[in-house]
């Protein structure tokens, strides 16, 4: 937990307890952790911390495509009437302040800047008027997309799997420091020049209505993570193209959710 630019650990916190924070989350709501810590001091400082993927363990990655009206106008692919969702895998979790190397099978590696939400809460056929409530937090997740292996077949999925193709980060932050899900800023800068940058004000499908829709398909579980989609203003849409480099660097940002860095090798 991170309090006044220092670290506390949890499992001091509330004693005995899970060692992991997809752990914590199914053991119970993050609020009781947050009472138990009350008068505990940090330990480390945060600074002098390396962090870890928010979940880097969890059981299913879950992104959204095609889920901002601008974006799917730019990309010249008509908005879904249901949303429209693939899988990463744990091997693409890399935390803030990653170097991920570009993948020799493509030449064409895109960035992504998304708001990212982590299941708390067990989820299957919930209502979108309780869905809130299966939400513990969000955080930042850049869905690097290596677009001439994406197009190559019908399904997205191999251009979205290569190792480092979620950076995600750098903290989760919980839904009620977060406040309303449909105000949370997103942007992202390439080498100091912003590409992108928009609200979750103008999702086409909100959180609420994610989490609805995904549970009527499949249990959704603590530590599922679900990134909601991506804004206009893509490299692979822009005239020129603006394709990933070795020493490109990447900061998705958000006034809720901090930074997230990445640094292409």
């Amino acid at each position: 937990m991170v309090r006044d630019g220092g670290l506390i650990d949890v499992a001091d916190a509330i004693g005995e307890g899970p060692e992991s924070l997809r752990g914590l989350l199914g053991a119970g709501p993050l609020d009781l952790v947050a009472e138990a810590a009350a008068d505990v001091d940090p330990t480390l400082a945060l600074a002098d911390a390396e962090l870890l993927p928010p979940i880097p363990n969890p059981q299913k990655i879950i992104c959204i495509g095609l889920n901002y009206a601008d974006h799917a106008a730019e990309a010249n692919i008509e908005a879904p009437p249901v949303p429209t969702f693939f899988a990463k895998f744990a091997n693409a979790l890399v935390p803030d302040g990653a170097t991920v190397p570009l993948p020799a099978s493509s030449t064409k590696v895109d960035f992504e800047a998304e708001v990212a939400f982590v299941i708390g809460r067990p989820a299957k056929d919930v209502a979108a008027a309780d869905a809130l409530d299966h939400v513990a937090g969000y955080t930042l997740l850049n869905d690097l997309s290596a677009r001439d292996l994406q197009f190559q077949t019908p399904q997205w999925i191999p251009g979205k799997v290569f190792d480092g193709s979620a950076p995600c980060g750098p903290e989760l932050i919980t839904a009620d420091e977060v406040g309303d899900p449909a105000a949370i800023g997103i942007a992202l800068d390439l080498n100091g020049e912003r590409m992108q940058e928009s609200s979750t004000e103008h999702l086409i499908f909100g959180v609420a209505d994610l989490v609805a829709h995904l549970s009527s398909l499949m249990t959704l579980v603590p530590g599922d993570i679900v990134s909601t989609g991506t804004p206009a203003g893509v490299g692979s849409t822009r005239d020129p193209r603006i394709w990933l480099k070795p020493g490109d660097e990447l900061v998705v940002s958000s006034p809720q959710l901090g930074e997230l860095r990445t640094t292409l090798g």
